[in-house]
């Protein structure tokens, strides 16, 4: 493993959000004020591949990478906001229903956070 990626998995893996590419670069900018975005978009790629680190996407919002460890994610549909939940391993009753084994599954819960709720409650929000 490179010295960015290395770097990249530590930050992806130690970091209690889940951080953009963009959030990634401008932290490792701090520490190697040479790396370029292209360098750690390619290292997210690799790790990514490897089964090292996992990219996030939800629609209408930039991708995110998160730590590989047994957890789903709650989406607020109305700002966007994530954060980790997790639920009763569900693989026995998924390779039930499908009659064959599954690699993995990923779990995004919509819904509205408490934020929006009391704005929708106040009226701001429709």
């Amino acid at each position: 493993m490179t010295r960015y990626a290395k770097r990249i998995w530590e930050l992806v893996n130690h970091s209690g959000a889940h951080m953009t590419a963009e959030q990634i670069f401008l932290e490792l900018k701090k520490e190697e004020p040479k790396v370029v975005q292209a360098t750690v978009y390619n290292n997210l790629n690799t790790l990514c591949q490897k089964g090292l680190i996992r990219k996030l996407s939800i629609e209408g919002s930039p991708d995110r990478y998160d730590k590989i460890r047994r957890h789903d994610h709650l989406v607020c549909k109305r700002c966007g906001a994530l954060s980790d939940i997790t639920f009763e391993d569900m693989t026995g009753d998924l390779e039930r229903q499908l009659g064959e084994g599954i690699l993995s599954y990923d779990l995004k819960v919509f819904y509205l956070c408490s934020k929006c709720r009391e704005k929708k409650e106040k009226g701001v929000l429709p």
